[in-house]
C-alpha cells in the first residue's frame, strides 16, 4: 500500500498583525540542499491580518490565490514521484515550435507582439534553434535567466540588454511555461522555484495638471490629434483602445452618465469606464454605431513629430508619447487622493501590482514638496 501525502496552506501570526503564509506536509519530506527533512516551507507570503481597505483585500485574495497555487504544485511533486511519472510523449515535443505559435497569437497588439517576439529570438539564440520539453527543467530556466543577463544585444554586439528588456523577455519565457503546464506538457512546472529577473526602475512622464490645461488651450494640427490626447489624458485609455473605438462603445444613461463599454486590445477584458462630460465632448458629432469616433489617426513618426509641436508650443518641455497621457490619467487620480484600488480598475489593470508603479511617481512628489520649505 503506498503511503499517502497531505500539503496544507497554513498561516502563522507574526508581531505586526501579519499572517506569515506556509506549507505543512505529511509526512515530512527531505530537502536535499539542508539534507533534512523538515514538515513546513515557509512561501515568503504575508497577509493583513485584519484589512481594512478594498486594496488590502485585494492584496490577501492575490496572495491566497499564489500560495495555494503553489500547494496544488507540491501535492502534484508528490502525486508524480509517488508513481514515478513521466510524460515521453510531451518530453519529445519541439518547445521552440510551441513558443513560436505563442508569439503568433499575440499579433493583436504590436507592442506585446514585439516583446514575445523578441524574447522567442533570444531563446532561440540560447538553445541554437533546437530545444524539446524535456530538456526544459530548472537548470534550464535558471541558465535561460542568466544568458539574458549577459548577453550582446542582436541590434549591437557591443551592448547588452535593457534591464527592463531582460525582465520582459524572461516574464515571456516564464508566461509560456506556464501555459505549456496548464496544457499538461510539463508534469510539474520547471519555472516554480525560478525567481524572475527584476525590474529596472524606470521613468514614467506625465504632465501636470497645469501642463495638461496649457496643452488643452493651445491649438494643435491635426484637431483630431488634440481631441485624441485629451481623451485619453481624462479617462486613461490606451492609445490601442481609443483609436479603435466606435460610437457603438459609447453609451449613457440618466443615473451612471456617459461611460464605455469596450473590448482591451491589450488584454481582451471586457470593460466598462465611466468618462467625465469633458471627455465626451471631445468625440465630437455622433456617427452611426459602427463608425469610429477618431477617424483619421495613424499610429507613424510624422503623427510623433505633431505631438512633439503641439507639446512645444503649449510650452512644454518635456518628451511626451501619446503613453504619457495615460501616465498623467493615472498619476492625477493618485495625487488627487483616488484610492490605488479604484485606479486599478479605472485602467483595467489585471494585477494591483501594476497600478503600484505610479504610487512611486507620488512618493517622489511627496519627497519633492517636503523639502520646498527650507528655513
Amino acid at each position: 500500500m503506498k503511503e499517502s501525502h497531505s500539503v496544507k496552506l497554513r498561516e502563522k501570526k507574526l508581531l505586526d498583525e501579519r499572517l506569515s503564509l506556509y506549507l505543512d506536509f505529511y509526512p515530512p519530506v527531505y530537502i536535499a540542499e539542508t539534507g533534512k527533512e523538515t514538515r513546513r516551507e515557509f512561501l515568503k507570503i504575508y497577509l493583513y491580518e485584519k484589512p481594512t481597505n478594498a486594496s488590502q483585500k485585494e492584496h490577501n485574495r492575490v496572495c491566497k490565490a499564489k500560495a495555494d497555487n503553489i500547494r496544488s504544485e507540491r501535492e502534484l511533486q508528490f502525486i508524480n514521484k509517488s508513481f514515478d511519472f513521466t510524460d515521453k510523449l510531451s518530453a519529445k515535443m519541439d518547445f521552440l515550435a510551441y513558443f513560436e505559435e505563442k508569439v503568433r497569437k499575440r499579433n493583436r497588439s504590436k507592442g506585446n507582439h514585439d516583446n514575445w517576439y523578441g524574447a522567442y529570438k533570444y531563446l532561440k539564440l540560447y538553445t541554437n534553434g533546437q530545444c524539446k520539453f524535456g530538456e526544459v527543467d530548472e537548470k534550464f530556466c535558471e541558465g535561460f535567466k542568466a544568458f539574458l543577463t549577459t548577453v550582446k544585444s542582436i541590434k549591437s554586439d557591443t551592448v547588452g540588454l535593457a534591464q527592463n528588456s531582460q525582465y520582459s523577455y524572461y516574464n515571456k519565457f516564464r508566461a509560456a511555461v506556464k501555459e505549456a503546464f496548464e496544457d499538461r506538457l510539463f508534469a510539474v512546472s520547471p519555472i516554480l522555484r525560478v525567481k524572475g529577473i527584476p525590474q529596472g526602475e524606470t521613468q514614467r512622464e506625465f504632465l501636470t495638471l497645469e501642463e495638461l490645461k496649457a496643452l488643452y488651450d493651445t491649438e494643435c494640427d491635426p484637431l483630431v490629434l488634440k481631441r485624441t490626447a485629451i481623451f485619453s489624458a481624462l479617462t486613461g485609455l490606451r492609445w490601442s483602445d481609443v483609436i479603435k473605438l466606435t460610437w457603438k462603445e459609447v453609451q449613457h444613461s440618466e443615473q451612471d452618465g456617459y461611460f464605455i463599454r469596450f473590448t482591451q486590445q491589450k488584454t481582451q477584458g471586457v470593460e466598462t469606464l465611466p468618462i467625465p462630460e469633458q471627455a465626451f465632448e471631445q468625440l465630437g458629432d455622433r456617427g452611426t454605431a459602427a463608425d469610429k469616433i477618431f477617424k483619421g489617426l495613424k499610429y507613424s513618426s510624422y503623427t510623433n513629430v505633431q505631438l512633439a509641436r503641439w507639446v512645444l508650443n503649449a510650452g512644454i518641455t518635456k518628451k511626451i508619447t501619446f503613453h504619457c497621457f495615460r501616465h498623467t490619467y493615472a498619476t492625477l487620480q493618485l495625487t488627487m487622493g483616488t484610492d490605488i484600488y479604484t485606479v486599478s480598475k479605472m485602467l483595467g489593470h489585471r494585477h494591483l501590482k501594476t497600478t503600484e508603479i505610479y504610487g512611486k511617481v507620488i512618493d517622489k512628489r511627496k519627497i519633492e514638496a517636503a523639502n520646498r520649505i527650507k528655513l
